[in-house]
């Protein structure tokens, strides 16, 4: 039986073809597949806006099935983007199953439900605005010798005869689209590159962002490609207005790229209103955002709003700290925090009788504190604390005045410092309740160093050596106990850590 299928398409540079199948024979008699026995059907959809987006049997470096489908299930509140793990969706379409045998495929209408169509317009002119038409046509069985006329998989149509009612292809298209597989090879390769994406691509290039990126932020969200060129120079210009870095553009675009999609006027400039209405100074608000960029995906008045609001009133933060806090844990107002708010402070008050007042002291000084676990962060630090002798009082002093301590590593930092303490400056662990800040100085830029130097000097005190001296600056340091030039400490420094390096290289 010889069947004709006719595909009428309409293209333009700038929208998808619509691509409609009819079924005749050769007598013009309409084909109906109930009544057809002999011969196989394709059911020819586009699931997605764009048909030519994606090749469904690509995968991507990351080893996923890409998918032109998206999740925002989650509508304006989507959470935190840090997750590189959750790229994309399962793949939504289901592959054409082969069956027969001697390498003979056949194409069963009961097994087939989707088959996407790659670059159908590829040899047409980008530029025509006219309807064009081609016709396939497939003589004798679709599975006659083991080949029908699509090649027998998927479209790359075989020896079926293509014939352009618009006349011959556009050689120049044919350049282009070679120039692009050049320059964007994985791209063309993975995921289909659509000749309408070069122009942003270009503009986003000129911020750092390479093959890599496009292909992590098409994983993470396919529509921040299709943006226009334009209206994404408009919503970068007016983060770089606002104090955003022009080098760190790549960072928020890589953790957040559906930026390119939020409008200037009603979504970026809401966020960094709402911002400035909480104290942050403008030369903080580049830095919060690049820390942040999430926060344009949350609604200013349905989640960050009451977010401030449960700050103020429920843990109690001071409205004239708000702007230090949100400065230093700007991910405070993306998170939920009414749980983690009561667990820390029903687990600092149960384990070290700590009062409500020094539990929000805590916060407003180490936000971060809010999202450190109770098992693996809290939990460890305290117990380090009372294993060198400081009882619950002590701790909840130095925890209460320095916060940070959460914050650093058991191995690579509180213990060396605390054996340093005790073995090289002489002095009781009674002294961390009264300087808590040796704590968070630097056991290899300050501690050492200042300790050192009094000594080559011949000015360290005798018994034990005074924290005090390891608080001030470089200069007040020099001038209160060493007396004498910084220029010469910082020699001395310079010496002493090349001399240690080279132990350490050494073993």
């Amino acid at each position: 039986m010889a069947l004709r299928l006719s595909f009428v398409t309409s293209f333009s540079p700038f929208s998808d073809s619509n691509i409609h199948v009819i079924f005749s024979n050769f007598h013009g008699e309409s084909f109906k597949p109930s009544r057809c026995k002999d011969c196989s059907l394709f059911i020819v959809s586009a699931a997605h806006s764009n048909a030519k987006i994606l090749k469904t049997n690509r995968r991507s470096k990351y080893g996923v099935n890409l998918s032109t489908f998206y999740d925002t299930d989650q509508g304006e509140e989507e959470h935190d983007e840090d997750d590189d793990d959750n790229l994309t969706a399962e793949d939504q379409f289901v592959p054409m199953k082969e069956y027969g045998s001697n390498k003979q495929k056949r194409y069963n209408l009961k097994n087939i439900t989707k088959v996407t169509v790659n670059h159908v317009d590829r040899t047409w002119d980008a530029r025509s605005s006219k309807q064009g038409s081609f016709e396939i046509d497939v003589s004798g069985s679709v599975e006659s010798n083991g080949r029908n006329s699509f090649g027998g998989s998927g479209f790359s149509y075989g020896s079926s005869k293509m014939r352009n009612s618009s006349g011959e292809g556009n050689r120049e298209k044919l350049k282009m689209g070679s120039s692009t597989r050049t320059r964007f090879p994985r791209m063309s390769e993975e995921l289909d590159l659509d000749e309408k994406w070069l122009p942003l691509l270009d503009y986003l290039a000129t911020f750092g962002l390479k093959e890599s990126h496009f292909i992590k932020m098409y994983e993470r969200h396919m529509p921040s490609l299709q943006i226009n060129v334009g209206s994404a120079q408009e919503r970068l210009e007016y983060l770089l207005s606002v104090g955003v870095k022009h080098k760190d553009i790549r960072k928020i675009l890589l953790r957040q790229p559906q930026i390119l999609e939020y409008t200037v006027e009603n979504n970026l400039k809401l966020h960094v209103a709402f911002l400035e209405s909480l104290g942050i100074p403008n030369s903080r608000l580049g830095q919060i955002i690049t820390v942040t960029p999430s926060l344009f995906s949350y609604s200013v008045e349905n989640s960050l709003r009451p977010t401030v609001k449960y700050l103020l009133d429920e843990v109690g933060i001071n409205k004239s700290d708000l702007g230090k806090v949100v400065h230093l844990s700007p991910q405070i107002l993306v998170q939920r925090i009414d749980n983690s708010w009561t667990m820390r402070y029903s687990f600092l008050s149960k384990e070290l009788g700590a009062s409500k007042d020094s539990v929000v002291k805590m916060v407003t000084k180490h936000p971060q504190f809010l999202h450190y676990s109770i098992e693996d962060g809290l939990l460890p630090r305290i117990n380090f604390l009372r294993s060198i002798g400081m009882s619950n009082s002590e701790i909840l002093k130095v925890l209460t005045r320095l916060s940070q301590v959460f914050s650093l590593s058991l191995e690579d930092n509180l213990k060396p410092k605390y054996m340093y303490l005790v073995n090289e400056l002489g002095n009781e662990v009674q002294s961390l309740a009264k300087y808590p800040t040796y704590l968070s100085l630097s056991l290899d830029q300050r501690i050492r160093p200042r300790h050192r130097f009094l000594i080559a000097l011949k000015k360290a005190p005798k018994g034990a050596f005074p924290l005090s001296s390891l608080v001030p600056s470089d200069e007040g340091f020099c001038k209160q106990w060493a007396g004498t030039t910084v220029d010469k400490y910082l020699a001395f420094r310079q010496r002493l850590l090349l001399r240690e390096f080279a132990q350490k290289y050494e073993k």
